[in-house]
């Protein structure tokens, strides 16, 4: 199957799936996502990015599990942590292009495939950096820290905790089921701010969004 066959079949699914949520996505950011989608089905045949390995699924699990969490941010200064591949980060990035992105990942073939992402689909609002999230040390802190990495929210806010700016600076765990246990043993220097459902198109299973912040 040629590529502009399989481009215009993943951008039909990908308007079919936009057209049940209520974002706001042109054209340019359509090609884009689609444009991420290929360069990631691509480059995963070689270094085993992401266990998806059906473009039509990185277009629900991916780009749509990562698109729901856009109306729920706040600020202009974002850090992903764990990105692997660039999720949720790059297509937050997409869909954001007046906030700053910084997506980090400890593996260096992530990081690489993020910088020909960035190359090859213009996109100018990402910063990628390799390192282990305790030893990134940033300049000032994010408005808000993301993650769908993490085993458990408590591992998060503890590896974490240096890098949401002092006040007002939140962290966005995104879940499956909902971690009534890991929420219940948080440390004390961390709030439950709000729990948001998302609702994610074509999508089996519970999505969450769990937004903490530290104590001051």
């Amino acid at each position: 199957m040629n590529l502009s066959l399989i481009n215009k079949e993943l951008r039909e699914k990908l308007d079919a799936l936009l057209s049940q949520t209520d974002l706001e996505v042109s054209h340019q950011q359509r090609d884009q996502l689609v444009g991420y989608v290929l360069l990631l089905d691509k480059w995963n045949k070689a270094y085993n990015l992401t266990s998806v390995r059906n473009p039509m699924d990185m277009l629900v699990k991916h780009i749509m599990d990562s698109a729901v969490v856009s109306p729920h941010l706040s600020g202009s200064r974002f850090i992903d942590v764990g990105t692997g591949p660039g999720l949720p980060g790059i297509p937050l990035a997409i869909l954001n292009p007046d906030c700053q992105f910084t997506l980090l990942d400890s593996l260096g073939k992530r990081i690489r495939f993020i910088k020909q992402v960035l190359h090859e689909l213009a996109i100018k609002n990402v910063n990628p950096v390799q390192s282990r999230v305790e030893e990134f040390q940033p300049e000032e802190g994010f408005d808000a820290v993301i993650s769908r990495a993490f085993a458990s929210i408590i591992d998060m806010v503890e590896w974490c905790h240096h890098l949401p700016k002092v006040n007002g600076g939140v962290f966005l765990a995104l879940k499956g089921q909902l971690p009534e246990d890991e929420i219940a043993l948080l440390p004390n220097a961390f709030n439950v701010l709000d729990i948001k459902v998302l609702q994610v198109p074509e999508l089996e299973g519970d999505r969450h969004l769990i937004v903490l912040d530290k104590k001051d």
